[in-house]
């Protein structure tokens, strides 16, 4: 491993999974649940929190991605212990995922209805929080080797730098934790189009590649039929605006943050990777959705590179932010954890800005906090499915 990079510091977990961060969850399930998550906060404010936007339900679009990635987040290795709010005891989301949760998992439910109220609810999730913290708290880290780290990336506001420099460098990072027996997640299915026969021809087996084929033209004939041409609306505003000029030429610059290693599976929304190895996740383009998407496959840390700037973040998995230009770095760098503007202005190679990139996981895998962490960044979304919602940044 190059420089000797073999390890970091975690918290092994039950299964044999390890944690990079030792979070207590708050968990609404529903969007009338959110205020008592909020006010228990409050009394509790290092406890990871998010609110739902959308309601969930089995007669509700996307149902068993939303039941997957509650569980996936409930059931991740930074967290330590998880308290799910629901406004009823019978609420079928908490029915569901309790059902088939591990009996090691520290799970606590709280609902309004056997609380009597909003507030009498946070009293009871402080109260759960504050003794799991307590017993957080005496747990350490361990050294584990670097073949238990789980990577997500992701790109958001592409400029046309973006395949230059912050996702090549990515890529470079990539490939030497596959190399080092780690894992790294590729996302984003609409922004392989035009690239996925390239990636195909790195699969390891036929079936991979055609699951990889399948999965994209899948994603794009469900978003012909909602009226979304990919090929001939996109790229987005945005990106056109940063040097972008079609989806072809911004998928040839996404998959760069795969590297070059050879694709070893490709796996359904919020899935967890079945295998070490570079992995496709099925998501949307969507920031937010995609990357509760990988947390909820078990990704511990999170890079996300970006040529525009963007401030999102995870409640529970540091997401290291990348800036493609100096120029970014410069006028966003509260929000930039690294920048890979040198390989642009041309005194530091992609090899050079990538190892920085690897260098910098693994610190934060040790608990080196982010920009996102520490401006309180914790959005959250829930892809539905092709057949209801999609998108690209």
């Amino acid at each position: 491993m190059r420089g000797g990079l073999r390890e970091f510091m975690g918290f092994p977990r039950a299964d044999g999974r390890v944690g990079v961060r030792n979070h207590v969850l708050i968990l609404p399930v529903s969007p009338a649940a959110n205020r008592a998550a909020l006010i228990a906060q409050q009394a509790v404010p290092a406890a990871a929190v998010v609110q739902v936007a959308q309601e969930i339900g089995p007669d509700v679009a996307g149902w068993e991605l939303a039941v997957r990635v509650i569980a996936g987040w409930v059931d991740h290795p930074n967290v330590y212990a998880a308290v799910l709010v629901a406004v009823e005891r019978d609420d079928p989301v908490v029915r569901r995922v309790m059902a088939d949760m591990r009996g090691e998992v520290r799970c606590q439910t709280v609902t309004l209805a056997e609380a009597g109220g909003t507030r009498a609810a946070a009293e009871m999730i402080q109260v759960a929080v504050a003794r799991w913290q307590r017993a957080a708290a005496q747990e350490t880290r361990l050294p584990v080797p670097l073949s238990q780290l789980l990577l997500g990336t992701e790109c958001g506001g592409s400029d046309a730098c973006s395949g230059l420099s912050a996702n090549p460098s990515l890529g470079w990072a990539s490939d030497h934790l596959i190399a080092a027996g780690g894992t790294s997640i590729l996302a984003e299915t609409t922004e392989l189009i035009g690239a996925e026969m390239l990636l195909a021809t790195r699969a390891r087996s036929q079936a991979v590649a055609d699951r990889l084929l399948d999965t994209v033209r899948s994603a794009e004939h469900a978003a012909m039929r909602m009226g979304a041409d990919f090929r001939g609306a996109q790229p987005a505003p945005g990106n056109m605006a940063g040097g972008l000029s079609t989806i072809e030429e911004k998928s040839l610059g996404c998959i760069h943050k795969g590297g070059r290693s050879s694709l070893s599976a490709v796996v359904e929304y919020a899935q967890r990777p079945p295998a070490s190895g570079l992995v496709v996740m099925d998501t949307p383009g969507h920031d937010v959705m995609q990357l509760v998407g990988m947390v909820a496959g078990g990704a511990q840390v999170v890079v996300f590179t970006t040529g525009r700037g963007t401030p999102t973040g995870s409640a529970i998995a540091p997401v290291i932010k990348v800036s493609t230009r100096t120029e970014l770095f410069r006028s966003l760098g509260r929000h930039i954890d690294l920048d890979a503007g040198p390989v642009i202005d041309g005194y530091l190679t992609v090899d050079q800005v990538g190892e920085q990139l690897l260098r910098k996981i693994v610190a934060v895998a040790n608990g080196e906090r982010v920009a996102a962490e520490r401006l309180g960044h914790r959005e959250f979304g829930i892809f539905q499915g092709w057949t209801d919602a999609g998108g690209v940044d």
